[in-house]
């Protein structure tokens, strides 16, 4: 009989398997389609800004300066809203300051050794030089230096007044492009700020409960996988910062978003421990894919503590976006560290330990995203753990 009933098992197995690889995938494609919705809206809001930037420095240019065909502006003013977010004020100022470089190198070089081919490339060559030994490695102000440099050794001869249309449209271009990003069309920083943090919550919530269903199930292999997609996080992590400094740089810049000023610097502080609690939580996938491996028991108390952390992650996102108080967070956070000290005294052997210790510290990381100091944050787990 053993022979004739040995395929079955085989043939669940398979059954299972795909129906945990079209689980994860349709997880996949759908937290896909979100990211991608989010980008699209991101994306039609400055594409919007550009547009609105490129008409009015034209228009100022063209109409009250008199300037017949002004390149300079709309480019400076697009330039200036396409710099990554919360470095646009700085690209603004590199940008005037690039051309104020390359304006002084090449018209300083062309009076001495005058205009031609030969010419044209030294005098590119000292402004970027120049650029580079000032400033280090800035793009935008290099390109700016090295581009009016250009512009000036070969359209200088036949054009006059060539340099300071250059200055002055690049000036007015990059103000104008301030000007939108501050008043006409501003981001609403908690929304750039939600729809960065949305991802990175979503994943690290959905990764501890796959962490705590291997566990139960001990499953190693679905282990590993949660291992994995926690490790891949870091691109999640970078936008959020970027947003961040998008979000920063609204409210400080446009006074229609000055009354949000406090809630991203609630935001700001959040974030630096969920970098700490995104790693801590790696660190619980990594000993629980080895004890896993090793087939080590773990309390179900333990498991629980996982699920409920994902939970409290989820709530943090949902009160954040709020930008309420966070009592339902640290509920949250106090219940894991309850259920890890029932853990403990159920007995746990040598990675269990180690979650443990791990889930103690992103417990302690977590309260103090919600804004207590590090010496309350970790009384409160330590008491919670031991009560």
């Amino acid at each position: 009989m053993a022979p004739d009933q040995s395929p079955l098992p085989r043939r669940k197995e398979v059954v299972e398997r795909a129906r945990g690889l079209a689980t994860r995938a349709a997880h996949h494609g759908g937290r896909a389609g979100r990211l991608r919705l989010r980008q699209i809206e991101t994306i039609l809001i400055i594409a919007a800004q550009c547009g609105l930037a490129a008409t009015l420095a034209w228009g100022l240019a063209h109409e009250i300066a008199g300037r017949p065909a002004p390149v300079f502006a709309p480019s400076a003013a697009v330039g200036t809203i396409v710099a990554a977010l919360g470095q646009r004020t700085r690209r603004t100022a590199e940008l005037m300051l690039g051309v104020a470089l390359g304006l002084l190198v090449s018209d300083g070089i062309l009076r001495l050794i005058g205009f031609g081919a030969w010419q044209i490339g030294l005098v590119v060559a000292l402004a970027i030089a120049v650029a580079l030994l000032m400033t280090g490695h800035s793009g935008a102000l290099v390109a700016q230096a090295g581009g009016t440099a250009v512009l000036l050794a070969t359209l200088s001869p036949v054009q006059r007044n060539l340099e300071w249309e250059r200055v002055i449209e690049a000036g007015a271009g990059a103000v104008v492009g301030l000007v939108v990003v501050a008043l006409l069309v501003p981001l609403d920083p908690m929304r750039t700020l939600d729809r960065a943090a949305a991802p990175l919550a979503e994943t690290l919530a959905s990764q501890l409960e796959e962490v705590a269903q291997a566990l139960r199930r001990q499953d190693p292999d679905r282990g590993v996988r949660a291992l994995d997609q926690l490790r891949g996080m870091d691109g999640d992590i970078i936008r959020l910062h970027e947003a961040l400094g998008g979000a920063e740089e609204v409210t400080l810049i446009s006074p229609v978003r000055w009354q949000r000023r406090r809630d991203v610097e609630r935001y700001q502080r959040g974030i630096q421990y969920m970098d700490r609690v995104t790693l801590e939580c790696r660190g619980v996938a990594r000993w629980a894919a080895t004890s896993l491996q090793y087939g080590e028991p773990v309390p179900e108390e333990l498991i629980v503590a996982l699920e409920r952390l994902a939970d409290t992650v989820r709530t943090l996102q949902r009160e954040a976006r709020r930008a309420g108080p966070l009592e339902q967070t640290r509920e949250g956070v106090l219940d894991v560290a309850r259920l890890l000290g029932q853990a403990c005294r159920k007995g746990l052997r040598a990675y269990g330990s180690a979650m443990v210790i791990q889930l103690r510290t992103a417990s302690s990381d977590l309260l103090r995203a919600t804004g207590y100091e590090t010496e309350t944050a970790n009384r409160m787990v330590r008491e919670a753990v031991n009560a």
